[in-house]
């Protein structure tokens, strides 16, 4: 299959890649640029990682530069070090001997188009020559790309017996380009997604958090995960998407694609999907205070937003474009939010124009006494923030009113 004429026939390759392949090749080893950035050049987003695959052993690519780091040594890959301090990665060429279905034992001395023959979708099996201008493209990735298609490699359920991190890569993929995901590529990842149950922890996660912020569309993106069954293994909290978002409501929830916020769009409860997920701590407990709520102050009055500012606490940054994506803003009251920190309200004990120093100068006692005085006194101000003055709470705490 020819490539579509409007796919570029020459791509742009950073000058210290170039640098390193001229090296390999000068010592006599076949080298060629693979990887994603290959794959993304063709849709105009060219970036600076681009890997190398070459015929050269592991131990010879590190005789051949001066600065190396082990990068995955029983994988054949050499981190190769430019004059910048860039780390470039380069591999040499393998076949799959074994795999769990996790991990792969590989034997390295094939052919270029063996190692292509090993990866996971025909877009991400090509491989270009900057200096020839050349493109080896065995399993026309570059026409897939054209028509938008994700497709496995050769059988699609081998590619996933060998790896069911593929399954999820599928549905990135798809979901980054909007592309649609093959038949029979699709119906193989259908029928192993059980399997992927047998994944860590984190690779799912990191798939996730990828598929989060390189969406085109979070809704296509979830939608693929609940229909292949990936989201009844991994995240059964995980709700197909409802009806269609507002323009203004969902860049909202989705700036810079927070994932914790993105999942709380989505999944709920929001806390047990990063614990399963073993996210980071931070993580974990911005998730437990979305799912605390509650999702909304009671009113638009200031002095029920402020308590509910105050019950939330940082909450608020996630629950704000939350409640604006789910269409519970009709009273405009996050502009109140907006409005109580402009004009600097307290709504934490932080925020008090008086401290526990300046309590227990006053006489309060010790101990339990100050942090339930600072209640009191924050109680106060919530109701009316022109009380947040040193005079008028140490004036307070003095009565016991």
């Amino acid at each position: 299959m020819e490539p579509a004429p409007d796919v570029p026939d020459e791509i742009a390759i950073p000058e210290p890649v170039v640098a390193i392949l001229r090296r390999l090749e000068g010592a006599g080893y076949e080298t060629w640029c693979v990887g994603g950035a290959i794959r993304d050049a063709l849709a105009n987003n060219p970036h600076q990682d681009v890997d190398l695959a070459t015929a050269a052993p592991p131990d010879a690519v590190r005789g051949l530069f001066r600065r190396t780091v082990a990068v995955g040594m029983e994988h054949g890959t050499v981190g190769v070090l430019d004059d910048h301090g860039a780390l470039h990665e380069v591999t040499t060429f393998r076949r799959d001997v074994t795999t769990d279905g996790r991990h792969a034992v590989v034997a390295f001395g094939v052919s270029l188009d063996d190692d292509l023959a090993r990866r996971d979708f025909t877009i991400n099996a090509m491989a270009y020559h900057p200096l020839r201008q050349e493109w080896r493209d065995p399993f026309d990735g570059r026409a897939d790309f054209h028509a938008g298609i994700i497709r496995a490699v050769g059988d699609p359920a081998s590619r996933f017996r060998e790896d069911r991190l593929r399954i999820l890569r599928a549905l990135r993929f798809a979901a980054r380009f909007g592309f649609v995901i093959d038949p029979a590529t699709w119906e193989a990842a259908r029928a192993q997604a059980g399997d992927t149950g047998h994944l860590s922890a984190e690779r799912v996660r990191d798939e996730w958090v990828k598929g989060i912020k390189s969406a085109l569309s979070l809704d296509a993106l979830v939608q693929r995960w609940c229909d292949s069954g990936v989201a009844a293994v991994w995240i059964p909290e995980c709700r197909p998407p409802g009806p269609a978002r507002t323009a203004a409501a969902l860049p909202i929830v989705v700036a810079e694609r927070d994932p914790v916020r993105a999942t709380a769009v989505y999944c709920s409860p929001n806390a047990a999907v990063w614990r399963r997920l073993k996210g980071s701590n931070a993580e974990i407990h911005r998730a437990e205070a979305i799912d605390r709520g509650p999702p909304r102050p009671t009113s638009a009055d200031p002095r029920d937003v402020r308590r509910w500012m105050s019950a939330v606490g940082v909450a608020v940054d996630d629950l704000k474009p939350l409640a604006v994506w789910r269409g519970d803003d009709g009273d405009n009251w996050p502009a109140v939010v907006a409005q109580i920190r402009a004009r600097r309200e307290a709504t934490t004990r932080a925020e008090l124009a008086v401290t526990g120093s300046d309590l227990l100068m006053a006489g309060v006692s010790p101990g339990p006494a100050i942090g339930r005085t600072l209640d009191r006194l924050l109680d106060a101000v919530l109701d009316d923030p022109e009380k947040n003055t040193r005079e008028a709470l140490l004036a307070l705490a003095g009565s016991g009113a």
